[in-house]
């Protein structure tokens, strides 16, 4: 009955320390949303932004494995290309051993009670508050149940001494190589059931501060536990384009490369960290502070060398990674992949939003590029030229194939924010979801309405219908309007809202509204004038659905975006 109940007390500590992360991550992401988004445009910049970037974004997520995720997925749309990710991803390793330091340098040297009850306590009143840094509260709620988990976790390892001798694991207590190595192991292990880096690294501490296991073996455990976390990326890569496989990849060699390196090194590298940081973690016996400080430091240490490692040849791991995974024919296909897991949404509530709005500026780039291939056919059409059919086919199989992967961008990317949605969000949040998914049934109203006019045209071909010069003369700058208005839109869905370009789309709404008025006065005009009623009503309809473009355009200008 004892060792049953050491072990669902440790269970029940582990899931309130995971619960205490998640919650600490989400108010953190909740009170530092717009600064994190502003800082995450940096992963466009050189190596060591992208470092810098990987490594603020994961301390403040807490969990390397999320936000490499979101890394894979901002390559799988083609928003980074695969050498800006390296140095994200080798970020992400260096950000994931902050909590490890905070768990060492506070949870297991003061009463764990004088931090957590008043952290929850505090925490849940402000919360519940009206307050607009209430999300400050979910913050505090997590650093009590972070706490309040680990205090279950070290007591109930306090007491497996009472159940388990002292040579339990003696056989490995001489055999420091061979302790080591079983580390690695159990380490990858642990981290792969656990989901967590940051949660097997703390009970690493809390195993080696109650002498659980050697100071050798927790070692071993540390770097095992880096490669455990790349399982998770590794799910979300497979489930992605080639891009995505890609920076999966590079995750994954990332963290074998640093243990292939390490381990012949491991005895100098413990020694170098007993160099930097004081006590002596190889003191027997349990309760001794320097061993949890101790791997929090080699935990740090390992991850920054084997960045400073890889960094200067992330143009040469870039091309390694290219042929160990070349583009295939089959990658070449229309089917739209969007990587994520539904169990890693939870971990970066605020970010994930930030993924499907960079998700849906691409979705309208898409459109946007449908509309401009038709104003280019259209300009290039001529009376009773025998290429117009050619052109005016190609034309709709290209809008066709275009469409298709809208409306499965569509279907996607609405599926994961109604998953994201049932996330704990603030209301901002909240409110600004419903907003991308109204921008997400607009663009795809506007895709149809491409194939539409699309059509128009080659039903004016079919039909012998084909424009005049004059009426084409007169068309071209109507849709250039329309054109301008889709750009205006497109620079709108890409960044911060700005009075000004709201100001503009106006102007240019009523413009169109004026051309649209025109062109069809002059075209009845032509009817009544015994013009070919077939091709006069045909330019009509074309006009009007171009209108519809931009009263959609209009539409997404005027939704309430917060």
């Amino acid at each position: 009955m004892a060792t049953i109940s050491l072990i669902l007390t440790m269970t029940g500590g582990l899931g309130l320390f995971l619960l205490g992360m998640k919650k600490m991550s989400s108010g953190l992401q909740e009170s530092t949303g717009e600064r994190m988004r502003t800082a995450l445009s940096f992963m466009t910049g050189n190596r060591f932004a992208g470092v810098f970037t990987g490594f603020i974004a994961t301390a403040i997520i807490q969990s390397s494995s999320a936000f490499t995720i979101i890394v894979i997925s901002f390559v799988n749309a083609g928003l980074l290309t695969l050498t800006q990710s390296i140095g994200v991803i080798l970020g992400t390793n260096i950000g994931t051993t902050v909590t490890g330091w905070v768990i060492s340098l506070v949870g297991l040297k003061i009463s764990i009670a004088s931090l957590a009850l008043p952290a929850i306590g505090i925490g849940f009143f402000i919360s519940i508050s009206k307050w607009k840094y209430k999300s400050l509260g979910d913050f505090l709620l997590g650093f009590g149940f972070l706490f309040l988990g680990l205090y279950f976790l070290t007591d109930g390892m306090s007491n497996a001494n009472d159940i388990f001798s002292y040579d339990t694991i003696g056989a490995l207590r001489d055999k420091r190589i061979l302790a080591m190595l079983t580390g690695v192991g159990v380490g990858l292990v642990m981290t792969v059931i656990i989901n967590s880096s940051t949660a097997s690294v703390t009970l690493i501490m809390a195993l080696a501060f109650q002498d659980i296991i050697t100071y050798e073996m927790a070692a071993g455990m540390i770097l095992g536990s880096n490669l455990g976390s790349t399982f998770t990326a590794a799910l979300a890569g497979m489930a992605g384009n080639v891009n995505s496989k890609r920076a999966a990849l590079v995750h994954i060699l990332f963290n074998i490369a640093g243990i292939i390196w390490a381990l012949p090194f491991i005895f100098p590298l413990l020694n170098l960290v007993n160099v930097i940081l004081p006590g002596d973690p190889w003191a027997a016996g349990p309760g001794n502070a320097a061993i949890p400080v101790h791997i929090a430091g080699l935990h740090t240490l390992y991850n920054i060398i084997n960045t400073l490692l890889f960094l200067p040849f992330v143009n040469q791991y870039a091309k390694l990674i290219l042929r160990l995974i070349p583009d295939k024919a089959e990658e070449k296909s229309v089917r739209y992949k969007f990587c994520y897991l539904s169990t890693a949404i939870a971990d970066s509530p605020e970010l994930n939003v930030m993924r499907a709005e960079k998700e849906i500026t691409s979705m309208a780039g898409i459109v946007f590029s449908m509309y401009s291939n038709f104003c280019t056919v259209l300009r290039s059409f001529q009376d009773d030229n025998n290429d117009n059919k050619t052109a005016a086919e190609a034309l709709c199989a290209e809008l066709k194939q275009k469409d298709e992967y809208v409306d499965e961008m569509r279907y996607t990317l609405s599926k994961f924010l109604i998953e994201c949605s049932g996330m704990n969000h603030n209301t901002r949040s909240e409110s600004h979801i419903s907003y991308l998914l109204q921008v997400i049934v607009t663009l795809k109203a506007m895709s149809d309405e491409c194939c539409n006019i699309g059509l128009f045209l080659e039903k004016s071909v079919d039909k012998k219908c084909v424009f005049k010069e004059k009426e084409l003369i007169e068309l071209i700058p109507y849709t250039g309007q329309v054109e301008e208005l889709l750009t205006l839109l497109e620079v709108q869905l890409s960044c911060s809202p700005q009075a000004n370009c709201k100001n503009q789309a106006m102007e240019l709404e009523d413009k169109i509204e004026r051309s649209q008025k025109n062109l069809q006065k002059m075209e009845r005009k032509r009817i009544e004038a015994g013009g070919n009623i077939k091709a006069k009503l045909l330019f009509i309809d074309l006009v009007r659905h171009i209108k519809r473009l931009g009263d959609y355009c209009f539409e997404i200008y005027n939704a309430d975006r917060d």
